[in-house]
């Protein structure tokens, strides 16, 4: 599997995770900054929250780690936190924008 491809299964997987509060993926709401993946399938993502005091921070950081570990390819996942830049709702997919009645 290329990198590219592993790159592409890890955003699928991702997609799959919500924060509780709101019912769009933390992709589309655009909480991912970096995905890395490296030659020995060593992945690294930086993410960010809607507001930093998010109550649901560990579940979804955990979320995240868990899934991205358990596609093929991958020999190890990290998950950083990181809140520079400042998340904005400019951010967010088209679609995400729509579901959330942003347009």
């Amino acid at each position: 599997m290329t990198k590219l491809e592993i790159e592409e299964r890890i955003i699928e997987v991702i997609k799959t995770v919500y924060d509780p509060e709101i019912p769009v993926n933390i992709y589309d709401l655009g909480l991912i900054y970096r995905i890395d993946v490296d030659d020995e399938g060593k992945v690294e993502i930086d993410m960010t929250l809607t507001a930093p005091n998010c109550p649901a921070a560990d579940f979804i950081m955990e979320d995240v780690r868990m899934k991205v570990a358990n596609v093929t390819g991958v020999t190890e996942a990290q998950v950083n936190l990181v809140f520079e830049p400042e998340w904005d709702k400019e951010m967010m997919t088209e679609e995400a924008k729509m579901e959330l009645g942003f347009m």
